[in-house]
């Protein structure tokens, strides 16, 4: 709710499906990175998506699935998305 507030106070427009976040946890290597942002090194490099799709960052029209999840021996496994 604060992140919604902070964003709207200012008379920003606000619209059903629009993402707010508070940034990404990556690791130190690239295959462990959490953005597009740093995926692409700030835009300087393209990001291969597979059947000749490149991206520098998303555009118009492109789907962005989430999926995540977290696991440990004897524990299980919980996540979102399709896991």
């Amino acid at each position: 709710a604060q992140q919604l507030v902070h964003h709207s106070v200012t008379g920003c427009k606000m619209n059903p499906g629009d993402l707010l976040a508070s940034g990404t946890i990556s690791g130190p290597t690239e295959n462990s990175f959490g953005s597009m942002l740093e995926l692409s090194w700030k835009g300087s490099r393209t990001v291969d998506l597979g059947g000749g799709e490149e991206r520098k960052f998303l555009k118009d029209g492109d789907t962005v699935i989430m999926e995540g999840f977290s696991s440990k021996d004897g524990v299980g496994r919980v996540g979102f998305g399709v896991c």
